[in-house]
């Protein structure tokens, strides 16, 4: 497995990021979510990488996974993205509408 994997961005959308590990249903979530909106995100996979692991700790304050950005902002982990689509944020922050 990469240790970052990034799927083609368009030109018009923020750059998403996402910290994960490959067995945390929430990070499963959290990518079937952007998926399923056709957002391409790049998945950086921090397990057995402490270094990766302290990024990201740095970077949100977060100690779980995943942790999401979303054009540099720390939007917090899968329950908080998916509070931001119930709420019709979501598409907004990403681009979609």
């Amino acid at each position: 497995m990469m240790e970052t994997e990034t799927k083609a961005r368009g030109a018009n959308l923020p750059e998403v990021i996402l910290y994960s590990t490959p067995f945390c249903p929430y990070c499963h979530r959290a990518k079937r979510l952007l998926g399923n909106k056709g957002v391409p995100f790049t998945d950086i996979g921090v397990m057995g990488k402490p270094k990766l692991r302290r990024e990201m700790e740095a970077l949100s304050g977060g100690y779980t996974v995943p942790q999401i950005f979303i054009d540099g902002e720390p939007v917090g982990g899968s329950d908080e993205l998916a509070a931001l689509e119930r709420a019709g944020k979501l598409d907004g922050m990403l681009g979609l509408s």
